[in-house]
């Protein structure tokens, strides 16, 4: 084969308006996510009912925790649909779109059947008072009917950012936001409905997302380019869809084992010092929503440029996320710095929660800076769908962090416990930048 030509066919050219065509959307639409949260407890507030809002806050932890364990659905999907962007192949990405479908229906399907024994676990694990345990139970029984269209969600969405269409990304998650806000203000508020009401906002929320998304995303394909039904289900795509799925929710759980002992640890040092660190992990997830913006860039650019197997446009993407993710990264945590007293007086009113949270306050602003790394490292190897090492390095990473703890929790408590945090990402992003330029040149080699 005439590899020159072929790279002159596929090749394309990374810019800064390309990687902010993906980040800046993509970005917009994860800060539109906390806002339900907000809308959601300010609806039950206003019913004046404590049981009610702890019930409808342990039932959206328990999605967060369910819905979050299936994103490799959406991880996986953008990979391979970038590689098969970057190659023209229009049957591939139709092939990898339904797969992504099929699996998260599936799932979807399976999470319903389950939803009464992942309902009796969740209360047990919580431990709620009856009247708490009743609005939860409200809560996840309505909600739980969206588990399919949540998951449907996750591969259009992966599907859609694989093809580099961040402004359909946007679109569709200011439908489910925008839908669920809507919905939860009037059943919840006007209607009376309370948590119910709430609930039922974002059932249909989800279901409006999957509908347009998959009306969107059907629009653009050609029957010319439909894959059968033996390819759809072919057995080794399925193999490699399973491998990389497997891959990234072993380390998603390993990333939400992390933040559980974090959070263990620190219910240890007391009530206080527990609310500040809470306080505290908003400034770390408000960073995490544009990182995450550009490691959506990174995963597309990658998996892009790895199918067009063409090597210039893999290091241009991979300079110019950098680029964009540490300067970003160091503007806000500068402005933590600088505006986190201010900041930390407007989420609590507690004057020793406000004096303990400027004392962890530092260790907190860094945490875009040292996570930075990590945040596009993970974007470069789903892309690239280099997912065994990915899951290697976090084991890796997640073994330092527990030595860092051992050693300077007892030495420094509150202190050492923010320090193996910020050591934990740095390990993350420091693991995996070691391995990718020996990974590029293995995969862009074997391409040829």
């Amino acid at each position: 084969m005439d590899t020159h030509g072929h790279e002159n066919r596929l090749a394309f050219d990374v810019t800064h308006r390309l990687v902010l065509s993906i980040a800046i959307p993509m970005t917009l639409g994860f800060i539109t996510t906390p806002l339900l949260g907000l809308v959601g407890t300010g609806v039950v507030g206003h019913m004046g009912q404590p049981d009610a809002l702890a019930g409808l806050a342990i039932g959206a932890m328990l999605f967060d925790l369910i819905l979050g364990s299936f994103n490799f659905l959406r991880a996986s999907t953008t990979g391979l649909t970038a590689q098969a962007f970057g190659r023209h192949d229009r049957h591939a990405q139709q092939g990898v779109f339904w797969r992504a479908l099929i699996s998260a229906l599936g799932c979807g399907a399976g999470l319903l059947c389950l939803s009464p024994l992942l309902l009796a676990a969740g209360l047990k694990l919580m431990g709620p008072e009856s009247t708490v345990a009743a609005a939860t139970s409200t809560y996840f029984s309505i909600r739980i009917l969206a588990g399919p269209a949540a998951l449907a969600n996750y591969a259009i969405l992966g599907f859609v950012l694989g093809r580099g269409q961040g402004s359909i990304g946007l679109l569709l998650q200011t439908i489910i936001n925008g839908t669920n806000i809507v919905l939860a203000i009037a059943l919840g508020l006007w209607l009376d409905w309370g948590v119910a009401g709430v609930a039922w906002g974002t059932m249909v929320g989800e279901t409006a997302g999957a509908v347009v998304g998959l009306l969107i995303v059907l629009s653009g394909f050609d029957r010319a380019d439909r894959p059968t039904r033996a390819e759809i289900f072919s057995r080794h795509r399925l193999a490699e869809l399973f491998a990389l799925n497997r891959d990234i929710l072993i380390r998603t759980f390993v990333l939400l084992a992390a933040f559980t002992i974090m959070t263990r640890i620190g219910t240890s040092f007391g009530a206080v010092t527990l609310a500040a660190n809470a306080v505290l992990m908003n400034f770390f997830l408000l960073s995490g929503y544009y990182l995450d913006g550009l490691a959506n860039a990174a995963e597309q650019i990658t998996g892009r440029a790895i199918g067009a197997r063409y090597r210039p446009a893999f290091d241009r993407g991979l300079k110019l996320t950098a680029l964009w993710s540490f300067g970003l990264a160091g503007i806000i945590s500068l402005f933590f710095l600088l505006a986190g007293p201010w900041l930390i007086s407007v989420l609590t009113t507690s004057p020793d929660v406000q004096q303990a949270a400027e004392t962890y306050l530092p260790w907190a602003a860094v945490t875009g800076l040292t996570g930075a790394l990590a945040f596009l490292m993970d974007g470069v190897f789903i892309g690239a769908t280099w997912s065994t090492d990915m899951r290697n390095r976090m084991l890796m990473s997640f073994a330092g962090y527990l030595l860092a703890l051992a050693v300077f929790v007892p030495l420094f408590r509150n202190h050492g416990l923010w320090l193996a945090m910020n050591g934990f990402l740095l390990f993350r992003g420091v693991f995996l930048a070691m391995l990718v330029k020996p990974r590029a040149d293995q995969t862009f080699r074997a391409a040829q």
